[in-house]
């Protein structure tokens, strides 16, 4: 009869401690601070309201593989020399961030810490069994303003035109000037917030996480789905910006303004993960996943 073995026990979990708290106390001293200015400042937007979710996620990747950090580690001269690298890299880019206010730098500065603190101590095969988790918190990282910039006109435009397209076709007595929609007798300017480029960040990140957790042995359907994800993100938020048009329409524009607006900001995030889901499932029957056993071999 087979016994269920837990991976660490609680004495496990406190030699853990006991042997990591150097570095525990380390990352606490330096990013601590990050993340309570985070959490009273940009997390309280709607664009970036994810990366808390994204924080809770990576640690909790992290305590599943917990049992890496009970195993000595032996690392080589080369992983060890490239650990000090992203080391000191990491740290000099915390410093940047941290004293000119440069949050690129200051949140994406934990990454090569952490990664480097684990293959100077562990070396590669830690380094290769957190990859997920240490890959995950990319997605805390603000994206940067000329990026933004840059994408966010065109994605603008494009939803505005196939907003309009779409409508008029439905009937409904909708004009275009720009990025600026007039239906009815009223007038909704399509903004930055309304691209969809920071959901489509959000959206990225839960169909990545979610690849990850369903560990699908067809690499033919993976790659659909990682190149699906973005489509999918503009997809939802065309609809999203269609619903808000025809709540202002029909309910007037307190109701497209007022609660209703936040909602579809959530309703952005369902539409985008059915359509995962869905896609997934379709895939299944054309891209059916092979036995575990036969994968790995």
């Amino acid at each position: 009869m087979n016994t269920l073995v837990p991976r660490a026990s609680a004495l496990d979990v406190l030699a853990i401690l006991k042997a990591w708290w150097p570095v525990v106390v380390g990352l606490l001293v330096l990013y601590v601070p990050t993340y309570w200015m985070l959490a009273h400042g940009l997390w309280n937007e709607d664009d970036h309201a994810h990366g808390p979710i994204v924080l809770v996620v990576a640690l909790y990747l992290i305590w599943q593989k917990r049992e890496v950090f009970a195993q000595a580690g032996n690392p080589g001269r080369v992983e060890a020399a490239i650990g000090w690298t992203l080391l000191v890299v990491g740290l000099l880019a915390y410093a940047l961030g941290r004293s000119q206010d440069i949050l690129l730098f200051e949140v994406g500065s934990q990454i090569p810490v952490i990664l480097g603190a684990l293959l100077v101590t562990l070396g590669a095969k830690a380094a290769r069994a957190l990859w997920f988790a240490l890959f995950f918190l990319l997605f805390m990282i603000p994206l940067p303003g000329f990026i933004v910039d840059a994408a966010t006109g065109p994605l603008k435009q494009y939803i505005s035109v196939i907003a309009e397209q779409v409508l008029y076709a439905a009937g409904y007595p909708i004009a275009r000037s720009g990025v600026t929609l007039t239906v009815g007798p009223y007038q909704l300017l399509v903004a930055d917030a309304c691209s969809g480029l920071h959901s489509m960040f959000s959206l990225s990140a839960m169909g990545l996480l979610y690849l990850y957790l369903m560990q699908h042995t067809s690499l033919a359907r993976n790659l659909v789905i990682m190149a699906a994800i973005i489509p999918i993100a503009f997809v939802a938020n065309v609809i999203r910006v269609m619903v808000l048009i025809l709540i202002t329409y029909h309910m007037g524009d307190e109701a497209g303004q007022g609660f209703l607006h936040g909602f579809a900001g959530i309703m952005l995030f369902v539409i985008g993960l059915l359509f995962l889901f869905v896609l997934d499932w379709v895939l299944g029957f054309i891209f059916p996943d092979r036995p575990r056993g036969r994968a790995q071999a």
